[in-house]
């Protein structure tokens, strides 16, 4: 029998960006059939890795061989020709292209001599290749009217579409609902039979473990260990991310609830939600759940001011508020930490510490003047406390890892002093060790007096660190739970199964 070659293998790859050595000496080997996973903690240099790959980054020394052969990728483009398609964790769909014109991008059937766009057949196109993965998207719809998990199941489509023998996929069931991961596996499993390599990472280890062939995993931009997924497990491969065991993982201990701090009466807002009720204790992590698409994030939006509601009321401490802008729930102690990271909760191009400082600058200024000491102080105290891997506090938060921009995110309203947060999926994209940390800083914040509602696609999550939990279905309450009679099975039927309350 003869032995498999790698479609890519990578020799002592390097890579740095000013004051971040991001990859080191990194050698490894893919082959055709085999779904190969990537996996470490937020920095450790895996996206960094399939950008240099797809021809994002250039890399800095070390070779690549592409069947054998050693080649230079000049550019996304010549990634693409020889056979690479990557999904990109921050998914690279153009907005104001409709869902058909992205999927032909490059390649767009033309009418004859004229060289005029087909948008007939450009349409007929984009259905067949949304069709095996069970997708019913609009065609002509425009990508940025879109929801982030159908955003995400595009981009998937897309890849998938190329004809590639190498598909990388950096975190793509980040926003997919159970159903739409299912598919997706399906999707991947399809591609191994057919002879594709798939490199996969994610954070989720019960993902890898159920998908993967074979694992590795890096740490501080160096290869620790590749083994067999059936020799491993997830202590295995948590030891080997971080060095140590994760014990006491959700670290919830018994503490003092106080009195309803929040109310939401009747809250409306047509056809996304209708008729929400429910309150929030001091001192509590109330949960929100639900699946993609039931109106849990438009819910928290509305709260906070993003989004106006139709009717309905929101009391606050007692009294009856109307919150009409962020701005107003921010001078009303509320804090949001959205769903897309860098759309809406980052200034990409702002520093680490003028992004963590945001909130609180007019709060904490001097006869008009920012009070550099305070912001320099608060910024080192909370970059300590989440552990924001960054060079220093005036780094550019764009050249951070999704991780430690999410966690810069928590820690400009932890750095606020806000009574109340809302959270919107704050785990997404952080790795266990982090999310080890953001529990413990969650459960710290409640202790001390402060209330957190929490959306989370995560059953394992909720179930661990809320107090009670919301269940939504198609944009109403199908029931309130308890933490002691909350379980999975329970807040699946509620989500799938309406009742009045």
């Amino acid at each position: 029998m003869m032995e498999k070659k790698p479609i890519i293998e990578l020799v002592n790859i390097s890579k740095s960006f000013p004051g971040v050595q991001a990859l080191k000496d990194v050698s490894l080997s893919f082959y055709p059939g085999e779904i190969h996973a990537l996996i470490g903690e937020n920095g450790a240099g895996k996206t960094t890795l399939i950008k240099i790959m797809g021809s994002v980054y250039k890399k800095d020394s070390g070779q690549i061989y592409i069947n054998g052969e050693e080649c230079e990728i000049k550019d996304v483009i010549h990634a693409q020709r020889i056979g690479i398609s990557v999904i990109h964790q921050e998914l690279s769909l153009i907005p104001d292209l409709s869902v058909m014109e992205n999927l032909c991008l490059g390649k767009e059937p033309r009418l004859g001599r004229s060289g005029f766009i087909d948008k007939s057949t450009m349409r007929k196109i984009a259905r067949n290749i949304m069709k095996p993965l069970g997708l019913n998207i609009n065609p002509d719809a425009y990508i940025r009217n879109l929801k982030t998990a159908d955003r995400q199941m595009v981009e998937i489509a897309r890849a998938v579409s190329r004809n590639a023998t190498l598909v990388i996929m950096d975190e793509p069931t980040s926003s997919l609902s159970s159903r739409e991961i299912t598919t997706l596996f399906d999707t991947i499993r399809m591609l191994k039979k057919n002879n594709v390599s798939v490199i996969y990472v994610s954070h989720i280890l019960s993902e890898v473990l159920t998908l993967a062939d074979k694992i590795t995993v890096m740490r501080d931009g160096c290869v620790v260990r590749t083994l067999d997924a059936c020799d491993a497990d997830e202590n295995i491969l948590v030891k080997s991310m971080v060095g140590r065991e994760i014990k006491d993982y959700f670290s919830k201990k018994e503490k003092e609830i106080g009195d309803v701090i929040l109310e939401v009466r009747n809250l409306t807002r047509e056809p996304l939600f209708s008729d929400i009720s429910f309150n929030l204790r001091k001192g509590e992590i109330l949960g929100i759940s639900g699946l993609v698409g039931a109106g849990r994030t438009e819910i928290v939006r509305s709260i906070f001011g993003s989004d106006k509601f139709e009717s309905g009321e929101i009391i606050l401490w007692g009294k009856k508020v109307n919150i009409q802008s962020p701005h107003k729930a921010i001078g009303l102690g509320l804090g949001f930490l959205p769903e897309d990271r860098k759309l809406e909760g980052l200034i990409l191009e702002a520093s680490v510490r003028h992004n963590i400082s945001l909130p609180s600058i007019k709060s904490t200024a001097r006869i008009g003047f920012v009070n550099n000491k305070w912001e320099i102080d608060i910024c080192k105290e909370y970059t300590n406390k989440l552990k924001i891997h960054t060079p220093s506090n005036n780094t550019i938060s764009k050249y951070l890892s999704g991780g430690n921009q999410q966690k810069i995110v928590v820690a400009k309203w932890f750095a606020a002093f806000s009574k109340i947060l809302l959270l919107d999926e704050p785990t997404k994209g952080i790795d266990v060790n982090a999310k080890s940390e953001m529990y413990s800083l969650m459960n710290n914040y409640t202790k001390d007096g402060g209330s957190i509602i929490m959306v989370s696609s995560e059953l394992p999550e909720l179930l661990g660190i809320a107090d009670r939990i919301v269940v939504i279905r198609q944009g109403k309450v199908s029931g309130i739970l308890e933490r002691k009679e909350a379980t999975e099975e329970k807040i699946m039927m509620l989500a799938s199964t309406l009742k009045n309350t």
